[in-house]
């Protein structure tokens, strides 16, 4: 419980000072060339998701480096036209994203996409072992179908499905649940909703161990 505590509170801390450097943020006079997404993203995006996409000051916020570049430019554009609806988007990336023109979102994505991925560590070992069979085979008793079949054999994503592996387990597992409970609205909401209606935390914890140690 401790632990949780602390959790909800960095993210809450992180949050309110992301939301701050949102407000003052040049994005909407930023040029779009790879040098000021460059700058943009070391000297805007980094406050939360680190220089280069490796988000290592929080799990709340996503891994961006080696992403796909078409999903990380529809996942922008979907904040800004307030398409994509889940808690943390409307709290902080509606915000940021309004002042993003598509040139800019479309050199953001660039040079997210060319950075080297994190590697995570691994989890446990079973756990790991239950997550690749979720993602390898699905789970037909519950209508599950396997990740693999749209992420890639090593999660790896494609064009506008997104990478996963090397994700870090905790935002996985926060995703997951909001497609289930129907609190994520964007594209992929209701295939993901049926994908993932089936689930248990459990399960949902072990794919997301296994896809993040790819």
């Amino acid at each position: 419980m401790k632990g949780r505590r602390l959790a909800w509170f960095s993210t809450a801390l992180m949050l309110t000072v992301c939301t701050s450097v949102s407000a003052q943020s040049p994005a909407a006079s930023a040029p779009s060339t790879p040098a000021s997404a460059e700058r943009l993203a070391t000297q805007v995006c980094a406050t939360c998701h680190g220089p280069k996409g490796e988000s290592r000051i929080s799990p709340a916020f996503p891994r961006l480096a080696g992403q796909q570049a078409d999903y990380i430019e529809s996942q922008l554009k979907a904040f800004r036209d307030r398409s994509r609806g889940d808690p943390m988007a409307q709290a902080f990336m509606w915000g940021m994203a309004s002042q993003l023109s598509d040139d800019v979102i479309t050199q953001l994505a660039a040079y997210f996409a060319a950075q080297k991925p994190v590697k995570s560590a691994a989890a446990a070992p079973k756990l790991v072992a239950t997550g690749r069979t979720i993602f390898t085979e699905g789970i037909p008793a519950a209508n599950v179908v396997p990740c693999m079949s749209c992420h890639g054999q090593h999660a790896e994503g494609n064009a506008s499905i997104p990478r996963l592996a090397g994700q870090h387990v905790e935002y996985l597992v926060k995703q997951l649940g909001l497609f289930k409970s129907e609190m994520r609205a964007d594209a992929a909401a209701a295939i993901m909703h049926v994908n993932v209606a089936g689930m248990t935390f459990e399960q949902m914890e072990a794919v997301a161990a296994y896809e993040s140690a790819q």
